[in-house]
This record gives C-alpha cells, structure tokens and sequence, in this order.
C-alpha cells in the first residue's frame, strides 16, 4: 500500500469565456470553453496515521488554514469520516493571479489523491460536490477533459479538442478575481451559444477589455504576441495556440506547453 503520492496539478486556460446572466445571489453565471495544459504544480502527499492534515512550506502570502488544499484535505476527511491525515508539499509553478487556476487545480489533486492514498473509492461526482464548496474551477480539474463550463462553472459537458502546442506567458502583474468582476463595465449578458464551440473565433474573453483597463501590461504582451493571443480566466496570462517556432520579445515569465488530452490523475476515480 502506498503511503506516498507524487503527483501532478496542471493548469487551465480558458478558451472563451462568456458572462450570460447573474444569480440572484450575485454569483456570474459563465458559459467557457475550458482546457487542461501539460504545465503545472508538483504535489508531495506522505499519509499519516494520526489525523493530522499538515502543510509542508506553506504558500506565501496564504494562511495555512485559508489554502485550498488545506481546506480539500480536511473537506475529503470530514465527508468520509477517515482516520487518516496528510502531509501536503508542494512544488508551485503556476503563479498567483494568473488566471490558470493553480490553486483550484492544487484542492483536487489533493482530492483524487487523496482518494487513492486514503483508499476512499468515492465516485467522480462525490468529489466533484466536495470540490464545488471549494471554489467553481475545481470541480472542471477533477472532471479531467477538456470542457464547456456553465452555471457558476460547476455544469460540465465533456468535448474534443484537437492536438495543440501552447504558448503560456506573463506579464508581472497579480490579478485579484474578485477585482475584475466588479468593474460595472464588465459585459454580463453575453447571448449563450447554440452549439460547442471550440475555435477561438467563436467567442471571446469578456474579462480581458477589463483586466486590460486596469493592467496595461497585460494589453501591451497580448499585443505583442500577436492578434491570435487571448488572455485565459481573469488573467494575467496570455496564452496562444499553435504558436510560430520563434517567439519573441516576451516578458520574463512565459512556457511552451500543450494540450492534455485528460488529467493525468482521471483513474483516481
């Protein structure tokens, strides 16, 4: 039996997103396509016996009890009433407000992990209902395809993806979410689509004109990298598909990656 997990948390780009309504608890009702990337966070889980959920070289800037997979382990422990406990290292890669949705990814790698080394067996949907009290992007990591998100982002329909290289870069800027939706110019009433659609000219980023208006770096690297670039969530990153063999003038922070074609943990349950 196992008592030590490896295991990868990788990161997100949105396609499109698209704002088509609002609840009336004033969460944004989204309509996105979503997919997973080949880049992302490490994560070491050591299972204890004593119940003790312990964080190993704590985020900075991020309370232990606040962290997300913190919150996972404890969540995952109080459903099934474990007796065990975990120790959570992990190796980051995926920056704070870049809108790759790294510490949403991190909570359900700790979920499917966790549902393994703790030998849970709990169902995809089981985890996915734990996942959601922790934040609307988790749920679509432990869904683990690529896939149109609605609702709050929690309504998953799995689609197809062709084979991509991706560029991922960054301009050295922290977005806050929060901040971008509650600009009043934000655009809330996006027509929902009809069909899957998967092309970049079939939607757009309606967060990205804002994120732009209050960070001009993230305009000036978008341009930069040409007409085909797109920022991805509530950015600051911008990614572009089927990028040229020689990219240049970037800002100091950027990858060469690709399209995953299912999350690396999609058997964990």
């Amino acid at each position: 039996m196992a008592h030590v997990l490896v295991v990868p948390a990788p990161a997100k780009v949105n396609l499109f997103l698209h704002i088509v309504g609002r609840r009336s608890d004033g969460y944004h009702l989204l309509e996105s396509a979503m997919a997973l990337v080949a880049f992302g966070d490490t994560l070491t889980l050591t299972k204890r016996d004593d119940g003790q959920i312990v964080m190993r070289a704590p985020t900075p800037g991020v309370a232990v009890e606040s962290d997300l997979c913190v919150r996972a382990a404890r969540a995952l422990q109080a459903y099934s009433q474990c007796r065990f406990g975990v120790e959570i290292e992990i190796e980051k890669r995926i920056p704070m407000g870049a809108g790759l949705g790294g510490g949403s990814s991190d909570a359900a790698t700790v979920l499917l992990a966790l549902n393994q080394l703790w030998q849970l067996k709990l169902n995809r949907a089981t985890l996915m209902e734990i996942g959601l009290a922790l934040g609307a992007d988790v749920p679509f990591f432990i869904f683990g395809r690529a896939a149109i998100a609605r609702g709050i982002g929690e309504k998953l329909s799995s689609v197809s993806l062709p084979a991509a290289q991706i560029l991922l870069a960054m301009p050295d800027v922290h977005v806050p979410t929060p901040s971008i939706f509650a600009q009043t110019s934000l655009k809330r009433d996006c027509v929902c689509l009809d069909r899957h659609a998967l092309a970049l000219s079939d939607g757009e980023n309606v967060l990205q004109p804002v994120a732009e208006a209050l960070h001009p770096q993230i305009a000036a690297l978008r341009q930069r990298l040409g007409p085909r670039a797109r920022m991805s969530g509530s950015g600051a990153a911008i990614f572009l598909l089927y990028p040229p063999h020689r990219v240049t003038d970037l800002a100091k922070w950027h990858v060469h990656t690709r399209i995953l074609p299912r999350h690396p943990l999609l058997d964990f349950a």
